[in-house]
């Protein structure tokens, strides 16, 4: 496994940011009636994946934040799947993009357990700060 430099080097991040983006362009069809409850709901959870990702990658110096950030992620992927479902019982999508974007999430899902599972291995890598170079004077009013 290359050592990615990014979040955006993650598999589970490309992965659910290409979810994210099918979800996107199906929920532009949704009834106008729907704008502000599922349709709003189904992209935010879906987005919110890939920004929890992010946010983990960014705090990995932090194995316990990087931990509950991916949790975070993993909820919001659960959420994601409840919400396709309500979308599949209102028939706004086709039982064959529900097949897929479940599939999708479950892979994410298993992705991110697997992360959580091993948060030693990605904080291990993440660049530490050096705090004798942080200045604990006020700062002057010059």
């Amino acid at each position: 496994m290359a050592t990615a430099k990014t979040f955006r080097d993650l598999e589970v991040w490309k992965i659910a940011f290409k979810a994210a983006q099918e979800i996107f362009r199906l929920s532009k069809d949704f009834p106008k009636e729907e704008r502000y409850s599922l349709t709003d709901q189904v992209r935010r959870s879906s987005r919110a994946v890939t920004a929890m990702i992010a946010e983990a990658w960014g705090r990995r110096r932090y194995r316990a934040v990087f931990v509950n950030k991916l949790d975070e992620a993993l909820g919001e992927a659960n959420e994601t799947q409840s919400w396709l479902a309500h979308t599949l019982r209102c028939e706004y999508i086709t039982a064959v993009d529900f097949r897929s974007l479940d599939s999708e999430y479950q892979k994410i899902g298993g992705k991110l357990s697997r992360m959580i599972d091993r948060a030693e291995d990605f904080c291990k890598f993440a660049p530490a700060t050096d705090y004798r170079s942080i200045s604990t004077k006020p700062a002057s009013n010059d």
